[in-house]
């Protein structure tokens, strides 16, 4: 499994040159990097100290949607209580969850916010799954650097296993998604935000065997509302 760190708009180059030496240090080498040139302020490198490789071989995208045009499974490191998301994991959670992924998608991409708002409930939108730090502090804040050296040492195994490519399956997800959202429009309750915001939320959560399954029972629901026309 192959992993991508996504830095969206960051604005200081030394918190890029702190991500760039927390991944070198946890064995991460993949930085991408949107909407954002700091990386190329001297800053940056000086910071980096021993990771300049990883600025050197970063790739910039305008935006958040073609970074992530080639990515399998889209995690957001953001702060809890957005409005429109209800379902959370921790990094040791989102460890076991890949775990299991990693058996049928190669690539994932984690996706970091400015430093000063995060990420966009627009930007939220293009993930699949949102993972958020648990923290003591009544101010619950980390720096960038920080939040990306937690969930580097947190997923760092699975950087290390030997990389075994292969057909991924990844579509097999997002076509569920889509066959539930038809599945709404026949049933004439496509308005229902809440259905429709918790299927695709929950889906990010299921093991390859569950997914199928759900093919499955959609393929039979629509063959009967077929049949019934």
């Amino acid at each position: 499994m192959q992993f991508h760190i996504i830095l969206v708009s960051p604005a200081r180059p030394e918190n890029i040159g702190a991500v760039a030496r927390a991944m070198k240090t946890m064995g991460f080498s993949s930085l991408r990097i949107v909407n954002s040139e700091a990386h190329l302020l001297p800053q940056a490198r000086w910071v980096a100290h021993g990771a300049t490789d990883i600025l050197d071989n970063s790739c910039t995208f305008s935006t958040l949607a073609q970074a992530i045009k080639d990515i399998d499974f889209v995690v957001a490191s953001t702060a809890r209580h957005r409005s429109d998301y209800h379902y959370y994991c921790t990094p040791p959670q989102l460890l076991t969850l890949l775990e299991e992924k990693k058996q049928w998608m190669n690539n994932v991409a984690l996706v970091f916010g400015p430093e000063n708002a995060g990420l966009s409930n627009e930007q939220l939108a293009l993930t699949d799954l949102l993972t958020s730090v648990e923290l003591a502090a009544d101010y619950p804040s980390l720096n960038l650097a920080q939040s990306v050296m937690v969930y580097c040492y947190q997923l760092t195994s699975l950087v290390r296993s030997p990389a075994t490519p292969f057909p991924s399956d990844h579509s097999q997800l997002r076509a569920l998604r889509q066959r539930f959202h038809d599945l709404l429009i026949k049933l004439d309750v496509v308005n229902d935000k809440k259905l429709a915001n918790w299927f695709v939320q929950r889906s990010s959560f299921l093991a390859q065997r569950d997914t199928a399954m759900l093919h499955r029972l959609l393929h039979d629901i629509e063959k009967k509302i077929q049949k019934n026309k």
